[in-house]
């Protein structure tokens, strides 16, 4: 599968699109007074942007007089006419993806651009001067190869086929840029020198603290990856554990990440959705799991967890959100549809609270960790762009760009406040006490 472009059909399955191979495409020529107009029209843009097209090169945007931070190298000059006549930062990455554009220099400060295209105005008549002066045939067929898609009703099939999309790579091409416990989630900075693995082992223990965790405690990590939390929960906090998760690469390697630990007797590992998951816990995580659930799904999801939690109970739940209501056709949602979370849709926090509340659970503690989540999205981009040749043996080009972008757009969006990060500690409500204390301290001492 790490070798294939997927994309969720309109059932309950996940089939393979045509896949351009990355790389040159054959420049040609830009025409001088193309690329002057083009410098026109990028007036507006707030820095300095580098373009090269074959031999010819030029600074755009406002700060032109300055070297630029980043440069796009069109290896294609069709794929100008498509990103500019489309003003849509999608063609920017498709282009990206298939190699008929590449970014030298910063690529952080290149994914800017996004917001300038949209504001492009052209008349018609700039349209038509735009199309004959770049010289480029009409967009269609073989350069729309990566097609729009998306999960329509959350079904069990079409879950696991959205699952099997994202993790099911090769668990070789995480390992080269996760931490040693591959854990795929926010971290938790301490301190801004805090290097990556030990903020994944922070988070681990953060979470473990918030939850209370006690020797022969039941705990359901829903989501459990390559299985770090329970692990992590079973020899630290003396915990029985229970992870799910609808990939099977995951859980392969997961398993032998328990026995190589000797932890066999304290976690047990599954493939089960959550919706047919039985039995009861005394504490129930889900780390990175919910986004993948359905706004329409979330009352199933809280009612669910809230039946295999025993009364007085501790759930934690960490997951995205987003700073509008719903899941609309923003820039963000349309990029994670398309490339990467087939099924991934996001809400307000203040609208999952509301769920919860609504499934009778007892709100203790909201902490926001957007900030983190943008620290860790930096950090792995720099170890995937450190090891992108050994990245090539485990994925093809464009997957690698693919994971690159959209880690960079990604950290990009949490540190403008566009997508948030929330922890949110609430209990199965049972008319009792709540059971947390009455301060935070037990967190931190």
């Amino acid at each position: 599968m790490e070798q294939e472009l997927l994309s969720p059909a309109r059932g309950d399955e996940v089939k393979a699109l045509p896949r351009r191979e990355a790389g040159p495409v054959g420049p040609g020529p830009l025409p001088p007074a193309g690329l002057i107009w083009l410098q026109r029209l990028f007036e507006g843009y707030p820095g300095s942007l580098g373009l090269r097209v074959g031999t010819w090169s030029t600074r755009l945007g406002r700060m032109a007089h300055l070297a630029p931070s980043a440069t796009l190298v069109l290896q294609d000059p069709a794929a100008l006419r498509r990103l500019l006549l489309g003003r849509d930062p999608l063609r920017f990455a498709q282009a990206y993806f298939t190699g008929a554009l590449d970014v030298e220099g910063d690529f952080f400060e290149a994914l800017q651009i996004k917001d300038h295209l949209p504001a492009l105005t052209l008349s018609w008549r700039d349209r038509l001067r735009l199309a004959v002066r770049l010289l480029a045939p009409p967009p269609g067929s073989a350069d729309e190869a990566l097609q729009a898609s998306g999960v329509r009703r959350h079904s069990r099939a079409e879950n696991k086929a959205a699952i099997a999309f994202h993790y099911d790579l090769s668990n070789d091409f995480y390992a080269l840029w996760l931490d040693p416990q591959m854990v795929y989630s926010c971290a938790y900075y301490e301190t801004e020198q805090t290097e990556l693995a030990q903020a994944q082992t922070a988070k681990l223990d953060h979470i473990c603290r918030k939850l209370q965790l006690r020797p022969g405690d039941r705990l359901l990590d829903i989501g459990c990856g390559w299985g770090a939390l329970v692990m992590h929960a079973a020899r630290h906090y003396g915990v029985q554990a229970v992870g799910i998760t609808l990939s099977e690469r995951q859980l392969a390697l997961a398993h032998e990440r328990v026995q190589a630990q000797g932890l066999a007797a304290q976690v047990d590992l599954r493939l089960c959705d959550y919706r047919d998951m039985t039995g009861e816990f005394d504490k129930v995580a889900s780390v990175g799991m919910f986004e993948h659930v359905g706004l329409k799904n979330l009352p199933v999801y809280f009612e669910t967890v809230q039946r295999l939690l025993r009364p007085g109970g501790l759930f934690l739940n960490h997951g995205i959100t987003h700073q509008e209501d719903g899941w609309g056709e923003a820039l963000s949602s349309r990029f994670i549809n398309r490339y990467v979370f087939p099924d991934g849709e996001l809400d307000r926090v203040s609208n999952v609270m509301r769920e919860m509340e609504q499934q009778q659970f007892e709100i203790h503690d909201v902490e926001g960790l957007r900030m983190h989540y943008a620290k860790t999205l930096r950090a792995w981009v720099a170890r995937l762009e450190a090891r992108h040749d050994e990245a090539l043996q485990y994925v093809d080009e464009a997957h690698y760009r693919i994971w690159r972008l959209y880690m960079a757009a990604s950290a990009l969006e949490f540190e403008t406040g566009e997508l948030g990060l929330y922890q949110i500690l609430a209990s199965k409500r049972d008319g009792g006490a709540a059971p947390v204390p009455l301060t935070r301290r037990y967190l931190y001492d």
